[in-house]
């Protein structure tokens, strides 16, 4: 019997400078900054951030867009790393390297995320 990968989403914040007041492109104020590709864009940017919060015991994380929307998605326990909190959309992840990408509508992101490999009962 195989065992059960769970997928954690990293906690920690990903430090970011700026010598420049001026930057080229906007990005979304909050917490960490992930990187996102967003509207069927091709390339991801470090242009959107995240909020962590407890929602009824559950992990809450909240992207914010550069344009002021966002997304609320759950950690989950059971292998799929998250879920959308809201909204008619569902999510699509898979893990990719230390990452965790999320693919919403036309909206992608990726989450710093670790895989535990969780050991089969010994008795099965």
């Amino acid at each position: 019997m195989r065992g059960v990968a769970v997928l954690c989403i990293v906690g920690a914040a990903l430090a970011g400078c700026s010598s420049g007041e001026n930057q080229a492109a906007q990005v979304a104020e909050g917490g960490e900054r992930i990187s996102c590709a967003l509207a069927g864009a091709g390339e991801f940017t470090q242009d959107c951030s995240v909020d962590r919060s407890q929602v009824d015991g559950k992990l809450t994380l909240v992207v914010r867009h550069p344009d002021g929307s966002f997304r609320r998605f759950t950690v989950v326990s059971d292998g799929r790393g998250v879920v959308v909190a809201d909204g008619a959309d569902q999510a699509e992840a898979v893990v990719q390297g230390d990452k965790l990408a999320v693919a919403v509508a036309d909206d992608r992101y990726l989450f710093p995320a670790t895989v535990k490999a969780k050991a089969a009962d010994a008795g099965k």
